[in-house]
C-alpha cells in the first residue's frame, strides 16, 4: 500500500503527480482545474471534480476499462447529439432537492441570482487520503460541506471513493457519511436525489420526442425529429421490471445495458441493506438520468410511505453504493444478484 498524499508530491507544471507508475491506478492532481484524475495503465476512467460553478464534487467522466464513456458530456465538455437539458445532470454525483428547505439538486450557474438563496452547495474541503493498493484497487477519501447562499454549514461530509478494476469491469464504491452541523437537518421526502448519474447518449432510451441537442458545430439545435441511431438503453431491475417500468419503484440493483457501436455497455448501481430507506426507490428516467433515491419515498409511494429523514446536531448517517461498469461483455441478472450479495455483506 502507497499513501500517495503523503509520500508522493512531484510538481509537473501545474499537477501534483499522487503516483509514478505505468500500471495500475495513478491519481493526478491538477490543482489549478479543482480536478484529480484516476488512471489505471495510464488510461484516464474518471476524475474527482469540484469546481465552484458545478455547486458539488462529482466523478466526471466515467469510463470503461476499455475507455468509452458511459457519461453525457454536457455542459462541461459537449459532444454532437447530446440533449442540452439539465446542467445540474453532471458526471456521477450525490445531493438532494431539500435539505432544510434548500434545493442542493437542481443548483447550477443557469440558476438566477435573485432565486439563488433557496438553493445549497456542496463545496470541496480536502483530500484526506489517495492511496494505491496493489494494482487494481486505489481509494480517495475526501471532505467537503453542505452550505446555504450564506455560507453556513448544515452538513459535513466524509467520503470515500474505492476504485477496483477486475477484468472488464471499472467498479467504484462510494461511502458518504453526512453529519448535522446545525441543531436539526431535515431530508424532506422529494423526488429529485440521490445518487445519480448522467448517462451518455447511447444509453437513453430510444425517443422520438422533439429536444434540444448540440449539433456538429457545437450550437444548440432544436430537432423536431431526432434521430435514435445508436441509442440502446433500457433499465433491469432486481424486481424483473424493464425500461421506464423501473421509474419510481423499490429495488436493491437497477442496471442500464445498452450498445456503443455493437460493443455491450452496462451501468449498474447496487443499493446496501445498511441505508436508510433500503430497498432504494429508482429515480431512473429513459432520457439519462440514473438515480437511486431512497429518501423520497412519499413521492414515489403516491404518499402510502413516509421517511423525511431527520438528523440531529453531530447526528450521522452512511449511505452506501456500489456502481459497476462494463464493457466487451453483457452482464446476467444472476452475476448482479451475486454482486448484490457479495456488497451487502
Amino acid at each position: 500500500m502507497k499513501i500517495i498524499a503523503l509520500l508522493f508530491s512531484l510538481v509537473v507544471g501545474s499537477s501534483t503527480l499522487y503516483a509514478q507508475k505505468t500500471t495500475g491506478f495513478k491519481f493526478i492532481d491538477h490543482i489549478d482545474k479543482n480536478q484529480i484524475d484516476v488512471f489505471y495503465n495510464d488510461k484516464l476512467l474518471t476524475a474527482y471534480c469540484y469546481g465552484d460553478s458545478i455547486m458539488k464534487p462529482v466523478l466526471f467522466p466515467v469510463n470503461t476499462v476499455a475507455g468509452i464513456s458511459v457519461t453525457r458530456g454536457f455542459p462541461l465538455a459537449p459532444r454532437t447529439g447530446e440533449r442540452v437539458d439539465h446542467p445540474h445532470h453532471i458526471g456521477l454525483w450525490l445531493n438532494y432537492e431539500s435539505v432544510n428547505g434548500l434545493d442542493f439538486w437542481n443548483n447550477s450557474t443557469a440558476i438566477p441570482y435573485k432565486d439563488k438563496p433557496r438553493y445549497g452547495r456542496v463545496v470541496h474541503q480536502k483530500v484526506i487520503t489517495a492511496e494505491t493498493k496493489g494494482n487494481n484497487k486505489a481509494t480517495l477519501v475526501v471532505a467537503a460541506v453542505w452550505k446555504d447562499h450564506a455560507n453556513k454549514t448544515l452538513l459535513t461530509e466524509i467520503t470515500t471513493y474505492s476504485f477496483e478494476v477486475s477484468k472488464n469491469d471499472f467498479i467504484i464504491d462510494r461511502i458518504t457519511g453526512l453529519t448535522a452541523a446545525v441543531p436539526e437537518v431535515l431530508f424532506k421526502d422529494v423526488k429529485d436525489g440521490f445518487l445519480a448519474l448522467r448517462v451518455a447518449r447511447e444509453l437513453e432510451h430510444p425517443s422520438t420526442e422533439p429536444e434540444t441537442y448540440i449539433d456538429k458545430n457545437g450550437g444548440y439545435t432544436a430537432m423536431p425529429t431526432v434521430n435514435t441511431e445508436g441509442v440502446s438503453g433500457e433499465y433491469i431491475s432486481s424486481e424483473g421490471l424493464k425500461g421506464n417500468a423501473v421509474w419510481g419503484t423499490r429495488g436493491t440493483w437497477v442496471s442500464l445495458r445498452g450498445k456503443f457501436k455493437q460493443h455491450p455497455v452496462s451501468v449498474t448501481i447496487l443499493d446496501h441493506p445498511k441505508n436508510p430507506g433500503y430497498p432504494t426507490y429508482w429515480h431512473a428516467r429513459g432520457y439519462g438520468l440514473f438515480a437511486a433515491n431512497p429518501l423520497g419515498q412519499s413521492v414515489f409511494s403516491n404518499g402510502k410511505e413516509q421517511l423525511n429523514l431527520r438528523l440531529m446536531k453531530d447526528e450521522s448517517v452512511i449511505f452506501r453504493y456500489r456502481i459497476i461498469v462494463r464493457s466487451g461483455e453483457d452482464i446476467s441478472q444472476e452475476e448482479i444478484s451475486k454482486m448484490a450479495r457479495s456488497f451487502a455483506r
